[in-house]
């Protein structure tokens, strides 16, 4: 494991010079990739991907240890797996994707044929996190390669040994006028915004995200922007108590709570309020061990990312505690190894942070209910989630939470799963973010669906000026047929 992480983990250290070098030379092909990188060529490219993924899980593996001692199991069905089903998915219904799709035709412009023909963006820019820094890297580029895009990739500089090997793999798989990585700190991210790109898709907090979309604006890319916030979960009175909580402590606590899909809080209902944190702690001790000790040592648990990541935490639990609330389950922490341990608590407050801000780390705050109005409402006054799960039997219960909430998913009696499905749109709304990823909607993010309308028969010319009586009576009947 030692030769890669020790030959790797330190992050390049890239020029303004070097960074505008990459993209000239990115920019400079887009007339030969217009016109040469067809279906397939595409397939080409994303099977040359899927190999170098396979032929660097080993190191896949040993790089994430290193960062934050992820699991490989973990690995393998939140890294690998969906990078490698999104190549699979594309690879099947590319040809379909790319072809021009008819229009139905509209009386207005009678003797006409419209179709929208989709056509790549140009050069792109993918700006990755640290959670899953495989995943959000290769995941947005299967997309972009498939729309015939050409990228750079900036990965997150907080896993970086991680980051190496992207770059690594890149380097290796595709020419650098196709895709290019650089990695590099927030510095380097900002020399990357200020170049004008055709479409820019981030990763991160909607703090950052409103700066990405910003200087974005100053070129007019478009932008897709995955972002995140404080997804609610509702267990309802008819819930099943053990499903709920076999997928909550799983969506939680996998990669150490920070997963921006993760459960941030439950609502629970009174009636269901002790059974369900009862069986929450059986749970976390089943999969992570009864004991601190056993918690701390199990390989099934990463620990949190960094020092800065970890005294955040630290000081979101301190203050809660402060406050009132009751710590069910965990709460040891050990700051010389970023351990925190799956941590439960009841009794939260409004005036805590840890109930207003997103926390992105293994603390679960559970909170009783009895009016689900009152939890609708409170959903609604603060900004759009990125998931809402809900836990019920009652399809009334779980219809009218739907109804009156907006996120960007809901999953009904499972959580953070959607992710997975790659036939569904992945992403926000507003705070939570802009624009969707994943099989088809990835393509469309970036592509542009270029409209064309032929004409073989059309009569518009009879309305032209000049605008003698005539002219003026067909124009008066167009309003009024077809206004």
């Amino acid at each position: 494991m030692s030769s890669y992480v020790e030959s790797n983990s330190v992050v390049m250290d890239f020029s303004k010079a070097s960074i505008n070098d990459v993209f000239q030379k990115q920019k400079n092909n887009t007339k030969n990739r217009r016109e040469n990188f067809g279906y397939a060529e595409r397939v080409v490219e994303l099977k040359n991907l899927r190999e170098a993924v396979l032929a660097h899980e080993e190191q896949l593996y040993e790089a994430l240890y290193a960062d934050f001692k992820k699991p490989q199991e973990e690995v393998k069905l939140t890294e690998v797996f969906p990078v490698l089903q999104e190549i699979r998915h594309t690879l099947s219904h590319l040809k379909g994707w790319m072809k021009p799709k008819r229009v139905k035709p509209a009386l207005s412009v009678f003797g006409t044929h419209a179709q929208l023909r989709p056509e790549a963006k140009g050069t792109c820019l993918i700006i990755s996190p640290w959670n899953y820094p495989f995943t959000l890297s290769f995941g947005p580029l299967v997309s972009a390669l498939a729309a015939g895009n050409s990228v750079i990739i900036k990965p997150s500089e907080l896993t970086p040994n991680t980051s190496a090997l992207i770059a690594e793999l890149v380097k290796k798989t595709f020419s650098p006028d196709l895709v290019s990585v650089v990695e590099g700190d927030a510095e380097v991210s900002q020399a990357l915004l200020q170049l004008p790109f055709d479409h820019i898709f981030f990763t991160g907090s909607p703090q950052v995200g409103k700066i990405v979309m910003a200087e974005a604006a100053k070129s007019l890319a478009s932008v897709t922007l995955e972002l995140g916030g404080k997804s609610p979960t509702i267990i309802g009175p008819t819930a099943n108590i053990k499903k709920a909580v076999r997928t909550i402590v799983w969506g939680k606590y996998a990669n150490n709570g920070q997963t921006c899909i993760a459960p941030d809080h439950i609502f629970v209902h009174q009636s269901l309020s002790h059974d369900f944190a009862e069986a929450v702690n059986q749970e976390v001790q089943r999969v992570y061990g009864k004991t601190n000790a056993e918690q701390k040592s199990t390989p099934d648990y990463c620990r949190v990312v960094n020092e800065r990541h970890f005294q955040r935490l630290s000081g979101l639990l301190e203050d809660a505690k402060n406050k009132g609330a009751v710590v069910l389950q965990g709460g040891e922490l050990d700051s010389s190894d970023n351990f925190i341990p799956p941590t439960i608590l009841k009794n939260t407050s409004d005036d805590m942070r840890i109930n207003q801000e997103e926390l992105f780390g293994p603390i679960l705050p559970i909170i009783e209910f009895d009016d689900i109005d009152m939890v609708i409402k409170r959903i609604n006054d603060n900004p759009k989630p990125l998931a809402l799960y809900v836990f019920s039997k009652d399809k009334s219960f779980t219809g009218n939470i739907i109804n009156q909430t907006s996120s960007g998913a809901v999953g009904v009696n499972i959580a953070v799963a959607h992710f997975l499905h790659p036939n569904m749109p992945f992403g926000g709304v507003n705070n939570s973010g802009i624009g969707a990823a994943h099989g088809y909607y990835g393509f469309l993010a970036f592509s542009h669906e270029k409209g064309v309308l032929k004409d073989y028969a059309s009569i518009t010319h009879m309305l032209f000026p000049p605008y003698t009586p005539k002219v003026k009576k067909l124009i008066n009947l167009v309003v009024k047929v077809f206004g």
